[in-house]
């Protein structure tokens, strides 16, 4: 009996390391650390669909963003950023760039009284398409561009609590 037994708890943590290796981080909730996959062909697509509909409107078709994007307007917001190498997206680590994309800049930098022209897109976008956007806007960076930002990734888990 106890030999079944153990064979069971195995059977469970053997398939509970499965559901790992193949749900990854899904596992932790729709808050748990997330990562980008810019090599994820699926994912690329899923993330160019959101991207031209939700994005290249402010961000530009090509990642451009728009013009005099570090000078305030006359409505002292910021315009969209440039999303490509010459831009500060890949400065962030990807928990930050998930967070900014899902809460808006106000709050995960927490300054309450910013104000911004990016929507917040909780309840708009679900986590999986805020890491499909995020990914397809990674993979369309620079080999140099995308290392950097993998060891800023890198970086960024070694400081994590």
């Amino acid at each position: 009996m106890k030999l079944r037994a153990t064979h069971a708890v195995i059977g469970l943590v053997l398939l509970a390391a499965l559901a790992w290796l193949v749900f990854g981080d899904r596992f932790a909730g729709s808050r748990g650390s997330m990562v980008l996959r810019p090599d994820d062909a699926s994912m690329l697509a899923q993330g160019q669909r959101v991207y031209v509909a939700h994005c290249a409107a402010c961000h530009g078709a090509q990642l451009e963003g728009q013009p005099n994007w570090r000078e305030r307007g006359p409505d002292g917001r910021l315009p969209a950023p440039p999303h490509d190498a010459s831009g500060h997206t890949w400065h962030h680590p990807d928990e930050v760039l998930i967070r900014i994309t899902r809460e808006g800049v106000a709050q995960v930098a927490q300054l309450k009284d910013y104000v911004s022209a990016m929507p917040v897109y909780e309840g708009v976008l679900s986590d999986d398409d805020i890491v499909a956007v995020l990914s397809w806007i990674k993979s369309q960076w620079p080999a140099e561009i995308r290392a950097k930002h993998d060891q800023i990734n890198q970086q960024a888990r070694t400081r994590a609590p």
